[in-house]
């Protein structure tokens, strides 16, 4: 069997190499011929899956190790005859602990304690719900946004609200949604002008796809407002990234948020059981059975004193943005070369239960606010953000 495959994706060989000889590739680069003879296509965000690309191929399966798939077509695939999955959910965790990440690094700039402050999550899927649980145990009061959750799906002590209604509400927006044009709820360009200038809030978290905001309209709200904060993990024209926007922006990253090591490995285990099931074969091996082979285990993580502190040493959104920062050119931008080489060589990162906390003396903090409104980080506290 013949198997093309993204070079970056993990994993490969463990689960994979069974099945056949392994042809890895950039995923940009990924073309017709590169296909031509091969049975199964493994592939990432960044490589557009359509009817050209598979024409006169002899692929049975493409297995994308994402959780989005607005970079498959789907339709094409059904009427060629190749089975197709993807991971939903299996970096939803990663983004969670990003979000939260965030939100924690930006109350400690501002000075404001965290807990009492309302978030508007826009999305209640995998990622959206994994962020309302990291949310409520900070302290956070969550409002949703989601038109399509099916009724009684909303989790416990969120009150269900419209876009508008989250908007005018919310201190901080985080939007966790997937990129659609069509359909009963498109999100391309759901935030617009009017969206970007409604409502209260400070602070706009996007992890989800970067058409999702009109970067036009956000950089002339962000002129217009320049105190009102914005953490980009994902752009309107990536891997392109314009230099006037990255400039005004408070966070940048080169879509990274999901790129725990976890995440990864759980795309590929994913894929590699749709791929089983696909092709009538036994799974013969499961992460957790790679995981041990290699020695994975926990490590300890010394207190630092703070929890921003803790979530960086974990999760270095502050490392991700000077990093995007350093690599634009003298006009500003950054070229896609450059953000596709920061996502192909992103440090190893972990997700939180992959941590146990040694404790030092005295108590930490949410935030350097008064006493009185920053809840003491206990153990049980800790263990509620999922460390180990």
């Amino acid at each position: 069997m013949r198997i093309v495959a993204d070079e970056n994706i993990p994993l490969l060989d463990e689960f994979f190499a069974g099945m056949g000889d392994i042809r890895r590739l950039p995923g940009r680069q990924i073309r017709r011929a590169d296909v031509a003879d091969a049975d199964l296509l493994l592939v990432r965000s960044v490589t557009r899956v359509d009817a050209d690309l598979v024409a006169g191929s002899c692929l049975r399966f493409v297995g994308s190790a994402t959780i989005g798939t607005d970079h498959i077509d789907r339709q094409a695939l059904a009427a060629a005859g190749i089975a197709f999955a993807s991971a939903p959910g299996c970096n939803a965790r990663a983004v969670a602990e990003y979000v939260a990440t965030l939100l924690v690094g930006n109350a400690v700039e501002q000075g404001q304690p965290l807990a009492g402050q309302c978030l508007g999550v826009v999305g209640c899927g995998n990622v959206g719900r994994a962020v309302v649980h990291l949310a409520q145990q900070l302290g956070m009061r969550v409002l949703v946004s989601d038109p399509l959750l099916p009724a009684g799906a909303m989790p416990d002590a969120v009150q269900a609200v419209s876009l508008s209604g989250l908007l005018a509400a919310a201190d901080a927006v985080t939007l966790h949604v997937p990129l659609t044009r069509a359909g009963p709820a498109p999100t391309h360009h759901l935030l617009g002008a009017a969206e970007l200038h409604a409502g209260r809030w400070q602070l706009l978290i996007n992890t989800a796809r970067g058409p999702v905001v009109d970067n036009d309209a956000l950089r002339a709200l962000l002129r217009a407002c320049p105190g009102r904060r914005v953490a980009l993990d994902v752009w309107e024209q990536e891997p392109r990234v314009p230099g006037d926007l990255l400039a005004r922006v408070w966070h940048a990253s080169p879509h990274v948020a999901g790129y725990s090591s976890e995440g990864k490995w759980r795309g590929t285990a994913m894929v590699y059981r749709a791929a089983c099931e696909a092709l009538a074969l036994p799974p013969v091996i499961t992460l957790d059975e790679v995981l041990r082979a290699r020695g994975d285990r926990i490590d300890m993580l010394p207190w630092p004193g703070e929890l921003a502190a803790l979530m960086q040493a974990c999760c270095p959104t502050r490392a991700d943005d000077a990093r995007l920062r350093a690599s634009a050119g003298a006009d500003g931008d950054v070229e896609p070369d450059a953000f596709d080489a920061l996502r192909r060589d992103y440090p190893a990162r972990r997700e939180f239960a992959h941590y146990r906390v040694i404790r030092g003396a005295g108590p930490g903090k949410l935030t350097r606010g008064p006493e009185t409104e920053t809840p003491q980080v206990t153990a049980a506290f800790l263990g509620g953000l999922g460390f180990a």
